[in-house]
């Protein structure tokens, strides 16, 4: 993931001084453990600025409101309780080249701070600290002891004290091209690597980004450079400088913009090189990138997280359903025991003292039948045990087909889920995430996964939506891609006049063709609708998959039933191509 750089918090901090100074703080929201929104209100209107001290994804940016979910972090109160209803009036620089920005609050613009919000930007050491106008700290979102950190610690009482200075050199643009040239290649090696290792205030990105818009391999050696190669370079270096440099003047004065930011191939820019999308402005920019990226994080981890779960209970289920079977074979047998003991009873003449075993004519067929005997025990003491294996036999069966059938229910149950979790196999768009969230909250209701941080979600603000497409006619078809899209389609959606369509006894999708009164589907149009199903099965790698298809009146679920489960009749069979997907 990449960092926010100086050069990116020196271009978002501009922007925000541009729109969003001097603004009201209305409101203080803390989105997640590392990541807190300032409600900001302006004369042209409203905004949430996002502060994060998130390892991997520290940043600032005007970004979308947050959910209307409670918020019960701590540090977000305290921030709310000192400062709620003050002005934002200035953003400063603690210090040059410094990737921490100090938020000043005061009672209006013009008066002394009563409060600072050091924002520090610095990766994996990133934090948000709140001061009072004498820079002792109120509180922290990461407070750092005395054992964790005897060179800085941060903690509620002392005084703020700015991080530790960095020893490399400071870049200028005063500095010639033969004393920067010389630094960069005192010691061989990468050109990149170089680079980075002789000055501060860079970042691999924008070394990456600089290098290859002079035309130049990060990867290549510095002794392989011509003349011609460090001229090029350094005149990207300076246009560098001279970016950073004019961003410090007055906003009015400036007769276009400094910064302009783009998406690249490896991620985004500020500085315009090698931008292949451009974007409106950096706020935007980053507030896209990080959702993105930490979604799709959030995602990949969710979805391993699920997938194990349900692999180890299915795995469970199906050797606990397997033997059940086994003792149901064995229960097969019961008849069996009874008329060997029949047989036994009906030849008592034929039985002597010592026998292993007695060979008997059958009562039906006449063939001989082997009964192993105790030699213990006399002839009617061995159809006894023989009807007594017969009764435990028959009580097994009874007992145990009911727990057999309360098994299969559950994997087809878990199986639906898994297929819901195999359609959403890569990171797209917000709504895969949301799609994996509701499976989640949906097997901790189902009591298959413990969360003792879960918090029901606003369900405006959570629900995801099905998947939408058009048969060859027109009709739009819905497809569920979870259990609680499955029952809002087929139980609460569903109109008189539409059609149902589901794979015969394979778990998948519900799917819904929405009929207008008067309109009949035409043949192309189930077939369609069929072949989705299939696809959106577990027999998706199949070529041909029976689906079945009714009216929504004619399907039912059965009270106490688990989510995505329906009974149907009077139904009609298609077969769907999974493969025409």
């Amino acid at each position: 993931m990449q960092p926010v750089d100086f050069t990116t918090l020196t271009a978002a901090c501009e922007e925000l001084r541009a729109g969003w100074l001097p603004s009201r703080l209305e409101q203080v929201y803390q989105r997640d453990r590392f990541t807190i929104s300032l409600a900001l209100r302006t004369l042209k209107g409203r905004g949430w600025l996002d502060i994060s001290w998130h390892p991997q994804a520290a940043r600032l940016c005007i970004a979308t409101p947050p959910p209307k979910t409670p918020d019960t972090f701590t540090f977000s109160q305290q921030l709310r309780h000192q400062l709620g209803g003050l002005a934002l009036t200035a953003v400063a620089e603690i210090a040059p080249w410094e990737r921490v920005l100090d938020f000043q609050f005061g009672k209006r613009p013009g008066e002394p701070a009563l409060w600072h919000l050091y924002a520090e930007i610095m990766s994996k050491y990133s934090n948000v600290i709140l001061t009072d106008a004498d820079n002792i700290i109120i509180t922290a979102a990461h407070q750092v002891n005395e054992k964790q950190s005897s060179v800085r610690p941060i903690l509620t009482g002392q005084r703020y004290e700015v991080p530790p200075l960095l020893s490399d050199p400071i870049p200028s643009l005063s500095e010639s091209q033969q004393r920067w040239q010389e630094r960069v290649s005192l010691i061989p090696g990468k050109l990149g690597r170089c680079l980075l290792k002789s000055y501060r205030g860079l970042s691999s990105a924008l070394v990456q980004s600089m290098i290859q818009a002079a035309g130049l391999d990060p990867n290549q050696s510095s002794d392989t450079l011509t003349q011609s190669d460090w001229q090029s370079l350094f005149q990207k270096w300076q246009e560098w400088l001279l970016v950073l440099e004019k961003s410090k003047e007055d906003i009015s004065a400036r007769q276009n913009l400094v910064f302009l930011p783009g998406w690249t191939e490896q991620g985004y820019t500020v500085l315009g090189w090698g931008v292949v999308e451009p974007a409106t402005d950096v706020h935007s920019l980053l507030d896209r990138y990080y959702t993105n990226q930490l979604n799709q994080q959030e995602f990949t981890q969710l979805r391993h997280q699920l997938t194990q779960k349900l692999n180890s209970i299915l795995g469970k289920l199906r050797q606990k359903a397997q033997g059940f079977e086994q003792r149901l074979q064995q229960s097969d047998t019961a008849d069996q025991h009874r008329q060997q003991a029949d047989l036994l009873m009906a030849h008592l003449h034929e039985w002597e003292p010592g026998m292993k075993s007695i060979i008997l004519a059958d009562f039906d067929t006449a063939e001989p039948v082997k009964i192993k005997l105790d030699p213990e025990k006399n002839a009617v003491q061995n159809a006894q045990a023989l009807y007594k294996i017969h009764q435990k036999l028959k009580r097994a069966r009874n007992a145990v087909e009911p727990l057999l059938a309360e098994v299969k229910a559950e994997i087809y149950y878990l199986e639906q889920v898994e297929a819901a979790l195999a359609q959403t196999e890569f990171y797209s768009s917000t709504e895969d995430l949301q799609t994996l969230t509701e499976i989640r909250e949906e097997l901790i209701q189902q009591k298959y996964l413990e969360d003792p941080e879960y918090r029901a979600a606003t369900k405006a603000e959570s629900e995801s939506h099905p998947y939408r497409f058009e048969t060859p006619s027109g009709f739009e078809l819905l497809v569920g891609r979870n259990n609680r899209q499955n029952d809002y389609l087929t139980f609460r959606l569903a109109g008189d006049y539409d059609l149902w369509f589901h794979t015969q006894e394979i778990a998948g999708s519900h799917v819904l063709m929405r009929l207008e009164p008067g309109t009949v589907a035409e043949e192309a149009d189930l077939q369609y609708a069929a072949d989705l199903a299939a696809y959106y099965s577990r027999s998706r790698q199949s070529d041909r998959v029976p689906v079945v298809y009714t009216e929504p009146k004619h399907i039912y679920k059965p009270k106490g039933a688990k989510p995505g489960v329906a009974i149907y009749k009077q139904e009609r069979i298609i077969w769907g191509r999974p493969q025409l997907k």
